[in-house]
């Protein structure tokens, strides 16, 4: 049995862009637990979701996405937080570092 609390737990993901009178359904189904001192990787094939995962963790979406599921950081709603709260998570909480 695991003791260590989950920091981040992501359950049914779904992520869909809306552009030009259609639906790309980027994201389908992602769901993961991360425990203080673990790490995670995530690999697939150029276009299979991977950014488009951890944006969402976030909340770096552009406004034309639709996002469902729950992404719970620390047990509180990643959805429920405020601007001032969302700034703090990104950074002190969390971080992306982009390929480029």
């Amino acid at each position: 049995m695991n003791d260590k609390k989950n920091i981040i737990s992501v359950s049914g993901l779904k992520v869909d862009f809306f552009s030009a009178g259609n639906y790309l359904y980027a994201v389908r189904g992602v769901s993961f637990d991360l425990a203080e001192g673990e790490a995670l990787g995530i690999v697939g094939e150029s276009g299979s979701g991977k950014s488009v995962t951890a944006t969402s963790l976030l909340k770096l979406l552009p406004d034309n996405a639709g996002i469902e599921g729950d992404i719970l950081i620390r047990g509180h709603s990643l959805f429920s937080l405020n601007k001032k709260e969302l700034l703090k998570y990104r950074g002190a909480e969390t971080a992306m570092i982009f390929q480029e």
